[in-house]
Order: structure tokens, then sequence, then C-alpha cells
């Protein structure tokens, strides 16, 4: 399961201005990111607009990056939401699952669960998932923190439970996943701007924002500083520190989608509702950074 180490892209969905997929932007993305060097991509995700989509949308979206793909890099689909049974429910019937290698699954929003009450969630997701199950831990999103734990419970516990995505933002909380953790379990970073420090303690990698847009230069980032060069890595690092930040100053996608347009990536900056474009004068600082 160390093909989940490294870089996974979190692929924006690219719009028309109509609010349609746009299926040629979505191919240009996936080979553009290919080929900067990301080692698995990952669907339905939060930066996918996911929320917004129809079964038969979603459907779509992995269709396309499950073809431009061409079996080239592992794929981890989004299966996650705030109703435990609904989600079972999809794991049995959702027909493009067959088209990952594993499903990253969010802790629920909006319910505010107690830790026994993630447990529960998870232990139902890891029973019925065909896939391998990367936990996907957002507080900042779902207003519920997963504890280390409960993260170390569940790995330990479930085989098939094989990484977390921890975007806590807690180097404490982290820590104590990384000191505790089995063997063979995978521990990414869900934040870009601090990738780098946590696979200095053990972590081994991110499922990324930014590489999307400069997919060669986070990719070697990190590359480098799972291989031990962190000096180099640092510099990279400190060359993209205005980008991490500038990226969500105004929400993700917003950023990364105005940057990829930017950049001649995709042909359109559009989102859904209730998210809308960045300002004009953010556009163009992103323009400049990219």
């Amino acid at each position: 399961m160390k093909k989940f180490s490294g870089v996974g892209v979190a692929l924006v969905t690219p719009f028309d201005e109509m609010g349609n997929i746009d299926e040629s932007s979505l191919r240009n993305l996936v080979n553009y990111v290919m080929d900067g060097g990301v080692d698995y991509l990952v669907a339905l995700g939060t930066t996918s607009e996911a929320a917004t989509m129809t079964v038969e949308e979603r459907a779509y979206v992995v269709n396309v990056i499950t073809e431009e793909n061409a079996g080239r890099l592992p794929i981890v689909l989004g299966v996650g939401g705030n109703n435990t049974a609904h989600v079972v429910e999809e794991l049995a019937t959702l027909p493009y699952l067959r088209q990952g290698d594993a499903i990253l699954s969010v802790t629920p929003y909006y319910n505010k669960p107690s830790q026994q009450g993630l447990y529960n969630h998870f232990k139902a997701i890891a029973e019925h998932s065909p896939l391998p199950v990367i936990l996907y831990n957002v507080p900042g999103r779902t207003s519920v923190n997963m504890t280390a734990a409960t993260t170390l419970r569940l790995a330990l516990d479930f085989e098939n439970i094989i990484a977390i995505k921890e975007a806590a933002g807690n180097f404490e909380q982290a820590t104590s996943i990384i000191a505790g953790m089995p063997e063979n379990f995978i521990f990414l970073s869900g934040d870009d701007g601090i990738a780098l420090p946590l696979i200095s303690i053990g972590g081994s990698g991110v499922i990324s924002v930014i590489a999307n847009v400069l997919p060669y230069d986070f990719s070697t980032m990190v590359h480098l500083a799972l291989e031990g060069e962190f000096g180099e890595a640092k510099d990279i690092h400190l060359h993209l520190g205005e980008m991490f930040k500038a990226l969500f100053e105004e929400g993700n996608p917003a950023g990364v989608k105005a940057a990829l347009h930017a950049k001649g990536v995709i042909a359109s900056q559009k989102l859904r509702s209730p998210l809308c474009e960045v300002s004009d004068a953010l556009y163009q600082k992103l323009k400049r950074g990219v």
C-alpha cells in the first residue's frame, strides 16, 4: 500500500461557463499533473466540488479520469458523508468503485459525533468497503476532530484502514499518530504548507491541492524530503510559501481553479454555487505565482 505515499493530487473538476463538466479540461489536467510527477490521483475529494455533483456526474468524472489515466497511476475515490447507512449503501452500489484503488472517507460533518461515534462510523465503512480505506480528518470543514487515539484505534483494529489524510494542523496530534501507528500505516498531510515538516517526523506524503497547478515543483519537494534531502526540499518549500497561502486566501478550490485558468491548464475558473470565483486582485497575484 506504499503506492499511496508521496504526492496524491486532489483533482479539481473543471466546469464550463454554463456550469457543466468540461471533459476536455479535465483530461488536460490529468495529463498535466501526471507529467509533473505526482504519484497518484484523488477524484471526488473536497477540492473536486463533489458535494455539488449528482451521482451520474460523479460517475462521469471518475470515468473520464480513469480513461485518461489508462492505468498509469493509482486512483483514490472520495466516498464519505454524515449518514453512515447511506455511505455503506454507496459502497455496495456505486458502479465506479471498481475503477479505484482505495477510498478516501471524510469524518462526518454537521452531526458532530463523539469519538465513539466516529469509531462506529469508520468501523461500518471498513467492514463494507470493497477497497482499502484512507481516513480523512479535516475539522476546519467538518467541525469535529478525530483524535489521535481514535485514529490509532481504527488503524490497529482494521487491516483495510491503511492511511489517514490528517488536516487538523495540529503537530502534537500528528506526532501522536505517527509515534503509535502500525508499521504499514500511511500518514499523509492534508495541508500542503506543513507537508515538509510532517515528513521530517515520519509522514509518508501528502494529498495535495497545490499539486494541481505546480505538480513538478511540489512533487520534487516531497520526493526529496522522503529521500532525506531536506536542504533542497526546504528551498522549494520556502519558494512555494506565498502560493500555499494565496491558493486558500479566498477558499478552496476557488484559488487553485483561478491559478489553473491563469496557467492555461483549464478553460474556465467556474465554480458551482455556493462557491464563487476569486477577486481580480487575487487572480492577478496567482497569475504572477504560476
